[in-house]
């Protein structure tokens, strides 16, 4: 038991961050690449759908409220991230700190758990930024083939020139005395669009992380334009009906409907821990730590920056969003663009259309970069496979464990409908923040003396608050989410007793720990 809880010692980590050769990580990237970073994994589907969605049917315009308290939970975790990522500016993330204070068994399952976040988060997006492509394009009068739009047994039908998956069309059909079988129908076979979008950012993620960084950056900015173009219309809207934006504002907190979390207070608890999915992604920060040029200063910028815009951006869009459009209509599958094309701007929907493009591909792009850094921290204590953790000679990037990463998940975009991997995504970076936290704590009370840049403020205070409030937002997601991350963990065992125990280099020895590839 004693070597399962073996820890890395910190004098090897820190000597492995500041490895400068043809087998290391690239150091690249500055304080507005890793900003930058933080936004792109940040803001996708959340500010574009989830928003809308929450509101309707659990906050109201309260949801505002659930936005903040959500975000507030995310502070306590984004100040001990960036205390860790400056102290250890490896590419692991919460697998690293796990492995320096809590010990080789916690970092496995820590580790083990921020791939099901980053790969199948990937998965998730690429599905959802493949029914926005397709959309954006039937805008235009273009129809793509419909058994290559969606995943294996999707019925697809032809519904005002535009083909639509019948589960998204058949009320408004049932509604119209329409039946779906007079229409023309086909069954999807493949989701080429998914795939397709998965391999181009694994080809981007395999040139370089510069070069990942800088197409990262240039398409934050076309998102953020879009957003920020949402709250100038909206703002303006608001300002001239007054109003009515009054009258949908009212009641801010709808009363409760006498079951829990549907309007009322307890609604605004829900809700947070809903729109919580929105804030996924300022972790994968950190899994960048390796390829900063100076991570002590910079890394604490990067994630606590991209934390606060993104917050304060969320706060913003909810509250305006609210007011052009009453919450009771907002349970759709675009609500922001809904309330552009309310605000009579006609151009508005077209742009809101680009951002969310835009947004999904940024998030894909962090997504997979982080799975790729942990896979190749893995590999290098021992614990995964030597090819993990393979450096290309030419663009020094994690060649093998991006591009086989890369071709599982575009298959499994193309292939399998993802319909729970929301919640189970959201339940594993709930864990790795309780992770993160404790570790601070262990840390502060076992190397008090370490020379810290950038220090959390209040401990313990600090990371006790981060622990409860991800515990709050587990607490409140569904019993089948927490059997998926039981079954998800345990065949991480499987591997771990039979691969990772014999060869941890931990486990080794020190010697063996401070060698590198």
């Amino acid at each position: 038991m004693a070597n399962l809880l073996a820890t890395k010692p910190m004098d090897v980590l820190l000597a492995e961050s500041k490895e400068e050769n043809e087998h290391s990580l690239k150091r690249a990237l500055g304080p507005v690449n890793l900003i930058t970073l933080g936004i792109g994994a940040i803001i996708g589907a959340g500010i574009f759908v989830l928003t809308g969605a929450a509101a309707a049917q659990f906050g109201g315009p309260g949801i505002v409220l659930s936005y903040i308290f959500a975000g507030t939970g995310c502070v306590f975790a984004g100040l001990c991230y960036a205390e860790f990522a400056a102290l250890i500016p490896i590419a692991g993330s919460a697998y690293t700190y796990g492995y320096a204070t809590l010990g080789e068994i916690f970092a496995w399952i820590i580790g083990w758990d921020l791939i099901l976040e980053y790969a199948f988060g990937a998965a998730t997006v690429a599905s959802g930024w493949a029914g926005t492509i397709v959309a954006f394009l039937q805008g235009f009068g273009i129809n793509l083939p419909p058994t290559l739009i969606n995943v294996p047994g999707t019925q697809m039908v032809l519904y005002k020139n535009n083909w639509m998956p019948l589960a998204t069309v058949q009320k408004t059909l049932t509604d119209s005395g329409i039946d779906w079988h007079t229409l023309p129908h086909v069954t999807a076979v493949f989701n080429l669009v998914a795939f397709l979008g998965i391999v181009l950012v694994t080809s981007v993620l395999v040139i370089g992380i510069k070069e990942s960084a800088n197409f990262n950056s240039a398409i934050v900015f076309v998102k953020l334009a879009a957003v920020l173009i949402f709250i100038a219309v909206a703002g303006n809207y608001v300002m001239h009906h007054m109003a009515e934006a009054k009258a949908n504002w009212t009641p801010f907190i709808p009363p409760n409907t006498g079951t829990y979390g549907i309007y009322g207070w307890s609604g605004i608890a829900r809700g947070a821990a809903v729109v919580f999915f929105a804030y996924i992604g300022f972790d994968a920060v950190s899994t960048a730590a390796q390829e900063a040029r100076n991570p002590q200063k910079d890394m604490p910028i990067g994630i606590l920056g991209s934390l606060g815009v993104c917050t304060v951006l969320y706060i913003v869009v909810s509250l305006l969003l609210t007011g052009v459009v009453h919450y009771s209509q907002l349970n759709v599958a675009a609500p922001v663009s809904l309330a552009m094309s309310l605000t009579g701007v006609w151009w508005g929907s077209l742009l809101v259309n680009v951002g969310a493009i835009a947004g999904l591909s940024t998030v894909m792009l962090v997504m997979l970069l982080g799975q790729s850094r942990v896979f190749y921290s893995m590999s290098r204590d021992g614990l995964l496979w030597k090819w993990a953790g393979e450096i290309h000679p030419r663009f020094r990037t994690p060649w093998k464990s991006t591009i086989i990463v890369g071709i599982f998940v575009a298959f499994f975009a193309a292939l399998i409908p993802i319909g729970i991997l929301g919640e189970l995504v959201s339940i594993g970076t709930l864990l790795a923040f309780v992770i993160v936290c404790a570790g601070v704590w262990v840390l502060r009370r076992k190397r008090p003396d370490m020379p810290r840049p950038f220090k959390t403020p209040w401990v313990p205070f600090t990371p006790i608050a981060g622990m409860l409030a991800a515990f709050w937002l587990m607490r409140s997601l569904p019993g089948d989410t927490w059997l998926r991350l039981i079954i998800w963990l345990a065949i991480g065992m499987v591997i771990y007793f039979t691969y990772g125990t014999k060869h941890s280099k931990v486990q080794a020895g020190p010697a063996t720990s401070l060698q590198s590839k």
